[in-house]
């Protein structure tokens, strides 16, 4: 098991809880921009698209103290990472405080056009503006009607085209809307229990929700219909749900447990939603689950804080982080290139791990063995050559 030893520098905090976490897609956004606004801010966008390509990347954080009177704020705000020196931002770049409103859950859509935020009755949308050569966010003037008085929602999410929005609730309601209409083409008062988590499949065809008791639920997209529920063994407790594609570019769900023996992970198939796979992965509960974007990665964070980031195929530990955070972890999120992971916490951090490529490093490996069998062949080669013109016995 590859085991990296804590390192405090790399952990910042940020002073409130922090319950979502997001990479900003920052070269897709500055493609929403309108071309009136493009030319006002030209010198800007370079300057932050220069910045983006080369060792900057932008980081969207929520979260806060609740509705209470601790003191501690509800805000949005949003932190830069410096690939070159590995380290977070000390402070946000920019901070949006929320007043009484404590952001719970945030999904950034796809494409680039903002982000939407669950709040405690309802869920608002946000959108990207340029605030002194750094990109800020401002509450929209569109009203999201139909997210509106329906109480906490746990579980947002986008389809991969971002054409589609599903919401899951505390209350076990499950919504499906098409994007950016907010037409609703599913209302199910009852899916759940309460509603955990969702993911939609890469190809958008299915959705897979999952709840505090009975079984994980598997939805058509396109017939609205359940076509599985898959159902837990013993004592385990679901916790998380994600699709993904495999190495031979089919697609596979994840869905993690939790039981009397600690946390595990369970892979689905996409065809039979047969059970095709089941590890141990740690002796403490899984607290936060993520894939990802090539789905060669899963990354998991545990109630003591630890940070796992297994191999796909062979669910083989490939780096971890011990006690990560000195809180729970609540959030993961891999970067758009798969070789960074931002995680965040109720202990109010965040920190970027970066993921060194094994596959590269054992390659280099094989090429370094390689060279110097040959450079040995070619030394043994030579002997024979060599005593017969200095007439010697080498």
């Amino acid at each position: 098991m590859a085991t990296q030893i804590n390192d405090d520098s790399l952990c910042k905090k940020y002073g409130i809880p922090i319950y979502g976490a997001s990479w900003v897609p920052t070269q897709k956004i500055l493609n929403q921009k309108p071309i009136e606004e493009k030319e006002q801010v030209e010198k800007e966008d370079q300057e932050l698209e220069k910045e983006s390509t080369q060792s900057i990347s932008l980081l969207v954080f929520g979260g806060g103290g609740g509705e209470g009177r601790s003191g501690i704020p509800n805000a949005l705000f949003t932190t830069q990472f410096d690939f070159t020196s590995n380290s977070l931002s000390p402070d946000p770049v920019f901070k949006l405080e929320m007043k009484a409103e404590l952001p719970y859950r945030l999904a950034v859509h796809p494409g680039g056009e903002g982000l939407i935020c669950s709040l405690p009755k309802s869920c608002r949308w946000f959108e990207w503006e340029m605030l002194e050569n750094n990109l800020a966010l401002r509450s929209s003037e569109k009203r999201l009607t139909e997210l509106e008085d329906i109480g906490q929602q746990l579980a947002l999410t986008f389809s991969s085209s971002g054409s589609l929005l599903a919401v899951g609730g505390e209350d076990g309601c499950l919504k499906v809307l098409e994007w950016p209409s907010m037409k609703v083409i599913l209302d199910q008062a009852d899916a759940h229990t309460t509603v955990k988590d969702l993911d939609f499949s890469p190809d958008g065809k299915f959705l897979v929700s999952l709840g505090g008791r009975g079984p994980c639920r598997v939805w058509d997209v396109t017939t609205l219909k359940i076509v599985a529920s898959l159902s837990k063994q013993n004592d385990e407790m679901f916790g998380f749900c994600n699709f993904s594609y495999t190495t031979d570019g089919s697609q596979i769900l994840y869905t993690t447990s939790s039981g009397g023996k600690g946390g595990s992970i369970i892979s689905w198939s996409s065809t039979s939603w047969k059970r095709i796979g089941s590890k141990q992965i740690s002796r403490d509960a899984i607290s936060a689950f993520s894939v990802s974007g090539n789905g060669r990665l899963l990354a998991v964070g545990t109630v003591q804080g630890d940070i796992l980031i297994l191999n796909s195929v062979n669910m083989r530990v490939q780096k971890m982080v011990k006690k990560a955070h000195l809180g729970i972890p609540t959030a993961l999120s891999f970067s758009q290139d798969s070789r960074y992971l931002v995680s965040a916490s109720m202990d109010s951090s965040a920190r970027v791990t970066r993921i060194e490529d094994t596959n590269m490093n054992r390659s280099n490996l094989w090429m370094i063995v390689l060279v110097l069998i040959l450079a040995i062949l070619v030394y043994f080669a030579k002997e024979p050559f060599l005593a017969v013109v200095f007439n010697r016995d080498f």
